[in-house]
């Protein structure tokens, strides 16, 4: 298998850079395109990323994954928050933008995968938590895409946050969460919320998910902790053609976590995957 890791892009915003990495294997076939989103407070190595990744390219496409230019990690710190103050102006429009320098670099000519292995015209999305939010907004936006798969999604940007702790928010100017694993204390700017106002066709998710088009499928845990079941059934009712995949007992990372020690799937992450690849062997 080959693994091109940390490949630096350009994000359009703030002089930033973001890291992407690609997994294939050699075999003269044009294979699919899978490009992975993160969610928040997540980056392309978190967890059994890696291990997903693998499984992808072993099961004929060439998998992609980005670091999104402002999640607060690094060129040289990939896998840590060293850069909070990126952090804190990240936005949804900076997000979906990156995922488009990304495709821009996949179907152009810089891309390093041999041209006989990659067919740069059947490119899928798939994102976890607020990356499954983006892919919906992207698939919405960008007609390049030929399918997508949302896992845990998030089903709406516009009211995630009650009045009082945005009343407070924009007096202060910014709102910190805190970061369990590592302990860090990391802000969001009042811009975050800014974004989502003064974007409201494009940052929309009800009127991307009915919008979209192209095959979709929602993967969602019952038991998820984060971002309840329902959500996955509001975006379902909002595109009937959408296909629903329920995995029961399933948390928000499909038993995932990081650092994540094993050498093999989680069970719930392996339903996952396998139903995710059905699918999209299913559009080719």
């Amino acid at each position: 298998m080959i693994h091109l890791n940390n490949i630096i892009l350009e994000s359009l915003h703030n002089h930033k850079r973001m890291l992407a990495d690609i997994r294939f294997e050699v075999n003269g076939k044009k294979k699919p395109v899978i490009l992975f989103i993160h969610g928040f407070k997540g980056f392309k190595d978190w967890g059994h990323f890696n291990l997903i990744a693998d499984y992808f390219a072993e099961n004929g496409f060439v998998y992609s994954k980005i670091n999104l230019s402002h999640n607060g990690t690094t060129i040289e710190q990939p896998e840590d928050f060293a850069d909070l103050e990126a952090f804190g102006n990240n936005n949804f429009s900076i997000e979906l933008d990156d995922i488009g320098v990304m495709l821009d670099f996949l179907h152009g000519g810089e891309n390093p995968v041999p041209e006989q292995e990659i067919d740069k015209n059947v490119i899928f999305l798939a994102g976890h938590s607020r990356g499954g939010g983006l892919v919906i907004l992207k698939a919405a936006e960008d007609t390049r895409i030929r399918g997508i798969a949302t896992w845990a999604a998030i089903s709406d940007l516009s009211e995630r946050w009650p009045e009082e702790v945005l009343q407070q928010w924009e007096k202060d100017g910014v709102y910190y969460i805190f970061n369990s694993r590592t302990k860090q204390n990391m802000p969001l700017y009042f811009q975050l919320v800014q974004d989502v106002e003064n974007h409201p066709d494009r940052l929309n998710i009800p009127e991307a998910a009915a919008s979209i088009t192209c095959p979709w499928l929602i993967c969602h845990g019952t038991e998820d902790e984060s971002l309840p079941f329902t959500m996955a059934t509001s975006l379902k009712s909002w595109n009937k053609s959408a296909t629903l995949f329920m995995i029961e007992n399933a948390g928000h990372t499909f038993g995932g976590k990081h650092p994540y020690e094993g050498s093999e799937l989680p069970p719930d992450t392996c339903k996952l995957v396998e139903k995710t690849r059905v699918f999209f062997d299913s559009i080719q």
